[in-house]
Formats: structure tokens, sequence, C-alpha cells
């Protein structure tokens, strides 16, 4: 591809989205029209495949910061008569076009074969499986419009957002196929969450356990239970840490981040009523807000 055929394309224009947009815009039309036009969707539509290739080469320059402000310059140059004269020089300290935009997407410029194109799709994944890994078994249509099947592993421990590539399984090319890029993303977990290499959960008690204290069963993402002790007088929101519980990634382990959540009844009645009337009396005469109003004044 020579570098006026890169720089004559308005990337915005593929994309449907204003010069302006933001990074999160951009993403946004992307991924909604990468749903609408992706091969297993279309099965064998050429111009929707062609579509798809161009807008995925749209979005691999505009989603990166440089290559879009390279790219930006580069339009702007060449909307005032193209690369040429003093303009050109001044802003790139000279050098051929040619070799100028090679330098500047990475490549994505060159003289003989070219390899082919590199393509993205994209993944739902499990929370689970983004903890421990898995193989994503993919169907997806070539540039030629055939199917193939695609296994794809998912490293432990990726995050929502996160890309694997998968090498040799893009566009066809004169000098070899280029790459597949999976984007990943990772359905919530009703209750587990992840906070860097470790992983969150919210233990609820009752008013008893935070105040006497209580040896409680938690789950782990492993599937067994750990035991955490509640220590008596244990606050609400108080974080309990059990090591090692969390994601395994490389060489690094995280921790289970265990969050005491007191559960206030809804209902008090009969004894319990008794006994919690009893109980108020008792500790009638600790003042909880003793300094409150003060600090409302500072």
């Amino acid at each position: 591809m020579a570098a006026k055929d890169l720089y004559e394309k308005d990337f915005y224009k593929v994309l449907g989205v204003d010069k302006k947009a933001a990074t999160d815009e951009i993403k946004k039309k992307y991924r909604a029209l990468a749903r609408d036009l992706h091969p297993d969707k279309t099965k064998g539509d050429a111009a929707k495949e062609e579509k798809f290739k161009a807008v995925s080469e749209a979005y691999e320059i505009l989603s990166d910061a440089k290559k879009r402000a390279d790219y930006d310059e580069a339009r702007s140059l060449f909307e005032r008569g193209g690369f040429q004269g003093g303009d050109f020089h001044d802003v790139f300290g000279g050098g051929n076009p040619q070799d100028i935009f090679a330098s500047l997407f990475g490549g994505a410029v060159r003289r003989g074969p070219r390899k082919g194109q590199d393509l993205q799709t994209e993944a739902t994944i499990t929370f689970r499986e983004s903890v421990f890994g898995t193989t994503l078994d993919l169907r997806l249509a070539t540039d030629r419009g055939q199917a193939q099947n695609i296994s794809a592993r998912v490293p432990t421990g990726v995050n929502d957002g996160a890309k694997i590539r998968v090498k040799g399984k893009g566009a066809a090319g004169e000098a070899g196929p280029g790459d597949l890029f999976i984007q990943l993303h990772v359905k919530p977990h009703p209750i587990f969450s992840r906070k860097g290499e470790n992983l969150t959960i919210t233990l609820p008690v009752t008013f008893a356990e935070a105040a006497l204290g209580a040896d409680i069963k938690v789950p782990t993402m492993a599937g067994d239970d750990v035991t955490v002790r509640i220590a008596p007088g244990t606050p609400n929101g108080r974080t309990l840490r059990v090591k090692g519980r969390g994601i395994v990634k490389g060489s690094t382990t995280g921790d289970l981040l265990v969050t005491v959540e007191v559960q206030v009844p809804q209902r008090v009645d009969g004894k319990a009523l008794d006994a919690l009337k009893t109980f108020a009396e008792e500790t009638a005469s600790e003042d909880v807000r003793s300094d409150f109003v003060s600090k409302a004044k500072i």
C-alpha cells in the first residue's frame, strides 16, 4: 500500500464519528459496527466483509493516541495540498513520505509484499474463566468467505477489555497472514469482584456475630471454603484479608479481601425484642455521637 492510499482514507468517516470524538465514543461506535458487520453474522456478504475490514483498520489507528495524532497531522497536510514542499519538511524534518508513514504507523506502509491485515473480533467469558483461564473455540469467516475454527488460549487473570493475539489467523497476504486480535469482555460475578490481583467479596453477618464475634465460613473461587474469624465488636465495612486466595498471575498470587456487612434485622419481636430493649437500657450511658456535632462545625 502506498503512503498516499493510507492518508487519503478518512477513518473518521469510516467509523461515522466526528474528528473531535473522544476515545470512548470511538470505541463504542466500533463495537456497534463490528457486531453488525462481523463475518459470522454477515455470512459471506462480500461488501459487508470489506466494510468490516475497513472499520477494523480505522479503529486500529484512531484507538491509539499516538497513531491518531500522527494520522491527524498527516491528513491535515494532505488536505492542504499533500506532502509537498515546505510543509512536509517543516513538520517531519524531511525524508520520503513512504518512509515517514512506515515509521508513523508501525510498518503499516511497506514496499514489496505485504503481510495480511490483522483482524479483530470480540468474545465474552465468565468471571471464573477470567480468573483461571480458558480456551476459546471460535468459528470465524476468512477473507475469502470460508468458515474456519480457531482455538485461542485465554491466560489466567485477564481483565475485562484485555486483548489476546492469535498469530497467523488474520487476513491472507503475499508475505503471510496477519494476526487475529480478540477483545475480551468479562461477565460480572454475583458474589466475587477483583481489585488488581486480589479477589473481593462482601460477607453478610448478623448484629450478634459482629458484636460477640464468630467464626464464619466464606466461599472461595477455588470451590472450597475458608474460615474467617470475626472479632467481637467488628464494625460494618471492616475488611479482612485471606492470604493467597486471590488470582494467580505469573509469579504473583493475590489475596481474598472479605468486607464485613452487618445486617440490621427488619423486624424484631418476642424475646429478641425484649433482649434488645434490655441491651439498649444497659448501654444507654454510651454516647457514640459525643463529638459528632462539634466535628460538623469544623
